[in-house]
């Protein structure tokens, strides 16, 4: 016992100091990074023929797979659709208008989630049993695997503008569809979709407004 929070002690300190050293390289990103993933990023909605690589897939993967989720339960399962076959399936599941933006585009990622993802904890949060939370509640079990699964959609989006690439989500398609096509055999439940790529800016229109601070925003 004493050797294992020794072990602990030990891992946590080196943890704290991982962050402190990664703060005192970099505080903070320059305007033109946080201009590149947010703040004058675009959605995208055509396509070049520039191919997206297994590796940077991996690398994307990897990225998303850092940010932070509840418990660190990490429910988001992804499936990577670039094959003429794959397309084929997926068109099944779109509204009309989006089948041809998810054909152009190198890859399309369908964003899913695992109702059996708390079983995994054991894994991903080995100091304390949280599997009760979980076990025999559905609805909780569910509730946590989507919001969380869609923090990790919105990890994924950042992650690839970081690496330079361009996405486009897509919401307009069949749940169902995508679920009896691709997850008939693992259960896995889609969230939503994003074409993965490099953009052909000439099919941009100007940026659609948004908020002001004081319209949404309150300090208590």
């Amino acid at each position: 016992m004493g050797e294992g929070n020794e072990t602990l002690s030990a891992l946590r300190a080196q943890a704290q100091e991982a962050v402190r050293a990664l703060r005192a390289r970099k505080d903070r990103l320059d305007d033109d990074s946080i201009d590149l993933i947010l703040r004058d990023a675009r959605s995208h909605y055509a396509w070049t023929d520039r191919p997206v690589s297994d590796e940077m897939l991996r690398t994307l993967f990897e990225i998303t797979i850092a940010g932070p989720t509840s418990m660190n339960t990490c429910p988001a399962r992804f499936v990577f659709v670039r094959s003429a076959a794959g397309k084929d399936r997926l068109a099944k599941s779109l509204k009309a208008k989006n089948i041809d933006k998810m054909r152009a585009a190198p890859v399309t990622a369908i964003i899913a989630w695992d109702p059996a993802y708390w079983r995994k904890l054991d894994f991903l949060f080995p100091h304390e049993d949280r599997k009760p939370l979980f076990d025999g509640r559905p609805d909780y079990a569910e509730e946590t695997a989507f919001r969380n699964s869609t923090l990790q959609g919105a990890y994924f989006m950042i992650a690839a503008r970081a690496m330079g690439l361009d996405v486009g989500a897509m919401s307009g398609f069949s749940n169902a569809i995508v679920d009896e096509e691709f997850f008939s055999q693992n259960g896995w439940k889609s969230n939503f979709l994003c074409n993965i790529g490099y953009a052909d800016e000439t099919a941009l229109f100007q940026k659609l407004p948004r908020f002001a601070f004081e319209d949404v925003c309150e300090i208590l």
